[in-house]
């Protein structure tokens, strides 16, 4: 997770962090589980939704970073 991603992520309650949490488990599986879409206009980025949040990551290389979370109106 990026110093942005890490930022927002501090700010969540308690029930959406573990949801969070839950979903970012399922990225480091392969293949990736969750809500899983490629971003509309930038088809090297994708979001995992979790409730009315997004987790929005890219795979570079073998690595898979989450660089953001955020309300979806805001993705």
């Amino acid at each position: 997770m990026d110093g942005d991603a890490k930022k927002q992520y501090k700010r969540l309650n308690e029930p959406m962090l573990s949801r969070i949490d839950d979903a970012i488990d399922g990225l480091e599986k392969e293949p990736p589980e969750g809500d899983i879409k490629p971003l509309k206009g930038f088809p090297e980025i994708s979001r995992v939704r979790v409730g009315n949040y997004c987790v929005l990551f890219f795979d570079e290389g073998d690595i898979r970073y989450v660089f953001r979370i955020a309300p979806q109106g805001e993705v």
